[in-house]
């Protein structure tokens, strides 16, 4: 059975019997619904990919003095403290959910809140890739507890506070275990956001899901886009180690 990777980079369609192995939401045909299998069968993977631009500018002494001082994203419910981060252009994967009960969170490297698959929230991360490498960062959602989700707000923050959206091309790709996937391409440039609300999948009550492109850019970090889309959530301010994990 191929792997999910083959199915993020293109090389096979057996997803879709039809041979339409690829949606991609855009501005002017931002939603895709999710119906039948593809809303319930197995696990919906979400995976972010970028690569730094070949052009983009190194840092200058005065910029990499500005890092290393500048405060870190915020991280709910966890204590304050600092690191100095490791690479330049550090992207997250993260979401913030709400769920039928009325429960609200958000899965994301900082303060190690990777989620879980068997029991709320039902969303998962694989781990944190601070170089952007080939496989990037995935994270999982159980569709068998489709039931159970309100809405997930799929964002994609840059850890170390520097606005680079412009700097990098990254891609976020989501693959259900029947049909096509579908990609969303973070190509605007924003140059003083640090954070993009990427993509909104919400329960429709009628069985299914959609999936809606947001590509909503934010110059501010998680309580910001937590503002804009009325979750109500309280945070503060946490940090990451040098190896990628979260204090």
């Amino acid at each position: 059975m191929a792997s999910v990777w083959e199915y993020l980079r293109g090389e096979r369609n057996t997803l879709d019997p039809g041979g339409q192995h690829k949606v991609t939401l855009t501005k002017a045909k931002p939603q895709h619904a999710l119906t039948g299998a593809a809303a319930t069968t197995g696990n919906l993977y979400v995976n972010l990919h970028w690569r730094t631009r070949a052009s983009a500018p190194g840092a200058s002494a005065g910029e990499t003095l500005r890092r290393w001082f500048s405060p870190r994203i915020l991280s709910p419910m966890e204590p304050d403290s600092y690191q100095r981060p490791d690479v330049n252009v550090d992207l997250d994967l993260a979401c913030m959910y709400e769920l039928s009960d009325g429960k609200r969170g958000v899965v994301q490297p900082l303060g190690k809140l990777f989620g879980d698959l068997q029991k709320p929230p039902y969303v998962k991360l694989s781990g944190d890739d601070v170089y952007g490498a080939p496989s990037g960062e995935t994270m999982y959602i159980n569709l068998e507890k489709k039931d159970q989700f309100k809405r997930l707000l799929i964002f994609v923050y840059i850890y170390d506070g520097t606005p680079a959206f412009g700097q990098t091309d990254a891609v976020v790709t989501i693959v259900p275990q029947t049909g096509p996937r579908i990609e969303i391409k973070l190509e605007e440039r924003a140059p003083a956001a640090r954070s993009c609300a990427v993509v909104l999948i919400e329960n429709t009550g009628d069985g299914q899901l959609t999936v809606r492109r947001e590509v909503r850019y934010v110059n501010g970090f998680q309580s910001d886009i937590d503002r804009l889309y009325g979750f109500g959530m309280q945070w503060q301010r946490g940090y990451k180690t040098p190896s990628g994990t979260a204090e």
